[in-house]
């Protein structure tokens, strides 16, 4: 039997990693196979095609008619994550599963053990699709420069907005190359340029986008030199990203710090559970629990307060 649970364990563990391999080598995103019939078509052309099951079709239906699958479904777009909102729950749940059976054999076989295995499984997806996430906007605001000056170029070249941005999906790299391309199909469909924007800008949520978004849309309107206008707001741009760069060279220390004193009682508290249970366990004696509690509790608030307060002074809006 226990041959077995260490095999599961190790199973679910091997699925798991094939899992993020996999969605992290697909060439293509699945977003794309969800703007019709023409662009599924391309997508099975570039080898982006999957199969996928019954079981695996239905309980992404369900998961995606929640709000809550709505707020998953938009996460994994933003993080490009090529997961669709059932599979992530699906990846959860092994994720759950997996850790839990780890650390249920290696605590001594212990429920508290499992439970503690479980939470850390819960959170593993999630702290890998947010940190995803922040890199890719990241990433796409570094980049927003470059297009503005390459968008101003073709503009002043004689390049409508849309052509501009058809030279941007082809030009430059990704991430944004594969945003624009997006707008650009969704264009050759029948969908607005406005609305196509306000698309990417739902996928994209950055301040400096939304600029960019509302210059274009308002020179739509009322007309105006766009070209004038998207070159001023590239030098503003550049200004606020060489800022914030320097902003967060001088806050890493700051926030490394309270992210690493915050999780360092629970960390311990974990080793300890497993290295030396009955050290641990004296502070919850008979004759000390009434201090223990107390010392629990007056830990798990110090700590929420000092990670608030050093996470406030770190953050500064530019």
């Amino acid at each position: 039997m226990t041959i077995f649970l260490i095999g599961g364990g190790a199973l679910v563990v091997v699925l798991l990693i094939i899992g993020i391999v996999v969605s992290l080598t697909s060439e293509d995103s699945l977003v794309e196979a969800r703007l019709g019939s023409y662009i599924e078509e391309e997508y099975k052309d570039a080898g982006g095609e999957q199969g996928t099951s019954m079981l695996s079709d239905w309980v992404n239906a369900r998961v995606e008619k929640t709000e809550w699958g709505g707020g998953i479904s938009r996460t994994l777009a933003q993080a490009n994550v090529k997961l669709r909102p059932g599979e992530y729950v699906a990846l959860i749940v092994i994720a759950v599963i997996g850790t839990a059976l780890i650390t249920w054999m290696l605590g001594g076989r212990d429920t508290v053990s499992a439970l503690i295995g479980a939470v850390v499984g819960f959170f593993l997806p999630r702290m890998y699709v947010n940190r995803q996430r922040q890199q890719r906007l990241q990433a796409f605001n570094d980049q927003l420069p470059d297009m503005l000056s390459l968008m101003v170029n073709g503009l002043r070249a004689g390049f409508s907005p849309a052509q501009a941005m058809e030279a941007i999906s082809r030009e430059m790299p990704a991430p944004i190359s594969d945003e624009f391309r997006r707008v650009v199909q969704e264009m050759q469909l029948g969908i607005s340029m406005p609305q196509a924007l306000g698309n990417m800008l739902r996928r994209i949520p950055s301040d400096d986008l939304d600029l960019i978004i509302t210059a274009i849309n308002v020179q739509r309107e009322v007309g105006g030199n766009l070209a004038e206008i998207l070159d001023t707001i590239a030098y503003t741009i550049r200004e606020r990203i060489r800022i914030k760069g320097e902003i967060r060279v001088l806050t890493a220390q700051v926030m490394y710090s309270g992210r690493f004193l915050a999780l360092l009682p629970f960390i311990l508290s974990s080793i300890l559970w497993f290295a030396n249970r009955d050290y641990l366990m004296s502070v919850f004696a008979p004759e000390t629990r009434l201090c223990g509690i107390a010392i629990v509790i007056t830990v798990i608030i110090l700590v929420s307060l000092g990670y608030f307060i050093m996470t406030r002074i770190a953050d500064i809006e530019v």
